[in-house]
């Protein structure tokens, strides 16, 4: 079985995260991508965070109808910051004979990462490039991943919602409506 592994904040998940899983899926022939929200990430702020529980919540709804893709709460269940090293420890003592394959954002090769070669040993790191852009710090365990040009920010959408405007075709219709509905990113001033 090979699966995907794929941690991040998702505050919130948009379609620029399906897109990556999808063309890893693809890409990769992967029998599975795991979506796994973090609960207290390593490399950003807790402020503005939303609970965790919402966070995966957004993520159910953004992923229902692909059978390819799950959520898992392993981090959620963990005290303290998570880093990718334990969970990818889980999976593989929950998976001893999966091929795993951690996918991350090009921009996560700029940060310091808790035990980089021992992750590097457990799976495979699949490092989502833009098309015809490479990995200036190529290295062995590291594999790319081209893909489509997507500049969509979990950071934008929240601050599209913040500022009262549209984040239709950025996040997929079921989690639009859950934000709206649960004022999870309210405008300003209220």
């Amino acid at each position: 079985m090979r699966i995907g592994i794929f941690g991040g904040s998702f505050n919130p998940i948009h379609l620029g995260h399906l897109i990556l899983a999808e063309t890893a899926r693809d890409t990769l022939a992967l029998d599975r991508v795991v979506f796994i929200p973090s609960a207290k990430p390593p490399h950003k702020s807790s402020r503005g965070l939303l609970p965790a529980a919402v966070r995966m919540e957004l993520v159910q709804r953004a992923i229902q109808g692909q059978p390819a893709f799950v959520v898992s709460d392993i981090e959620l269940q963990r005290p303290g910051t998570s880093y990718s090293i334990e969970t990818v420890r889980i999976v593989r003592q929950q998976l001893p004979m999966a091929t795993l394959f951690l996918l991350v954002g090009q921009d996560l090769l700029q940060v310091r990462w808790a035990h980089w070669d021992q992750i590097k040993r457990l799976c495979t790191v699949v490092v989502a490039t833009r098309a015809g852009v490479s990995v200036a710090r190529r290295q062995p365990g590291i594999r790319q991943l081209s893909m489509p040009l997507i500049e969509i920010s979990s950071s934008d959408i929240r601050a599209r919602c913040r500022g009262g405007r549209s984040i239709r075709f950025l996040v997929p219709s079921a989690v639009e409506r859950y934000i709206a509905d649960h004022h999870l990113y309210p405008p300003r001033g209220r």
